[in-house]
């Protein structure tokens, strides 16, 4: 498995953009399919993005398509999240994850999980 830390969460308009990092470290953190997942309050934990071990594949749920962009930097083992024309249901608390399976958006399938970062959209 690996470790995982999200960082760059925070408040911001609706419409505005933000950030988010995640820094993965322990056995090869690069061979893994990484993504991104949400929940909000209230609410089951949904698939956002996931991106494939090379970064040449992603896929993403519905409703961020088109507006959030997921990277990874296999050099640093950082993954991405770039999030544009944010609104207000965008806003929970975000949490990367990680695990070999590609393909899968059932947070059941991933393995490796980080605490989560706090994304607040105002409208």
């Amino acid at each position: 498995q690996v470790q995982l830390v999200e960082s760059g969460g925070g408040l911001v308009q609706a419409g505005g953009s933000l950030r988010l990092s995640c820094a993965a470290s322990g056995r090869s953190p690069s061979s893994y399919t990484m993504a991104w997942f949400r929940q909000a309050p209230g609410k089951e934990r949904e698939f956002v993005a996931a991106i494939s071990w090379s970064g040449g594949s992603t896929y993403y749920a519905d409703s961020v398509k088109g507006r959030f962009t997921m990277s990874r930097d296999n050099a640093e083992d950082t993954v991405d999240l770039q999030m544009n024309s944010l609104k207000s249901d965008d806003t929970a608390v975000y949490y990367c994850a990680a695990d070999r399976l590609y393909g899968s958006s059932w947070a059941n399938d991933f393995g490796s999980w980080g605490q989560g970062t706090q994304v607040t959209v105002s409208s």
